[in-house]
């Protein structure tokens, strides 16, 4: 086995504040929602998904207006 090589796995930045963030939560240093102890988890994923939602909405944008172009010169 290489020793020099690394798969890249393991828990990642928002997997290991999530971790603290219930663990602080659960032993009562901190009060917060769990909406916003979990907000590490779904943050990304809405940030993700919201920029797929503009992409999607700008090309359909696009393919309208190529149509109502194309529609003028017939």
């Amino acid at each position: 086995m290489d020793s020099g090589t690394s798969a890249g796995g393991g828990v990642g930045f928002c997997g290991l504040l999530t971790v603290v963030f219930i663990t602080l939560r659960l032993t009562g240093v901190i009060d917060w929602s769990w909406a916003w102890v979990l907000a590490p988890i779904w943050i990304p994923v809405a940030l993700v998904l919201s920029v797929l939602v503009l992409l999607a909405f700008i090309a359909v944008v696009v393919m309208v207006i190529e149509a109502a172009i194309e529609g003028r010169r017939q």
